[in-house]
């Protein structure tokens, strides 16, 4: 059975392509790639792909709720991502650790949920989903991640642990 190797591009309808763009490419540092009057192509490694995302005007379709997820390369990153959020007020749904990764879940400008990740390194079966506090010191998220392990009894190394 066929299956996908991984997410190729998003395509959000936006009402105010304006404020979306800064939204996306300022605050989340996306390299706008291409763009015309309705529409604007986003990409996060533009050496990769073309573009990762496309936000296109559509003020009829705009108000559908939409769901992007964003990984990011270490804790640090999501605990500036985090304090930025709040910084900002947008709205946090919840920030959670599922084990394999521990994620931010918030509404962008237009209310669209947007997740940023960082991968653990652990294989946790799924669906685990406890609530973590980003504004303790990186130090201590990784001793909580260290404590689940050690609480589902494993004390085999990151990368090789299932919780």
């Amino acid at each position: 059975m066929p299956k996908v190797a991984r997410l190729g591009h998003v395509g959000l309808f936006v009402n105010d392509p304006e404020i979306m763009l800064e939204f996306y490419s300022r605050f989340l540092g996306m390299t706008v790639i291409d763009r015309d009057d309705r529409r604007v192509f986003l990409a996060s490694c533009p050496d990769d792909d073309h573009h990762d995302l496309l936000l296109a005007e559509d003020r009829e379709r705009c108000n559908e709720p939409q769901r992007l997820s964003f990984v990011l390369d270490t804790l640090s990153d999501l605990r500036e991502f985090y304090a930025q959020i709040l910084e900002r007020g947008y709205q946090i749904d919840r920030v959670s650790n599922h084990g394999n990764a521990i994620g931010c879940y918030f509404r962008d400008p237009e209310f669209n949920r947007v997740e940023v990740y960082w991968h653990t390194d652990i294989d946790c079966p799924q669906p685990c989903n406890d609530t973590i506090d980003l504004t303790l010191s990186e130090d201590r998220i990784l001793d909580v991640l260290d404590e689940m392990e050690a609480s589902a009894g494993l004390l085999l190394p990151r990368t090789m642990a299932s919780c």
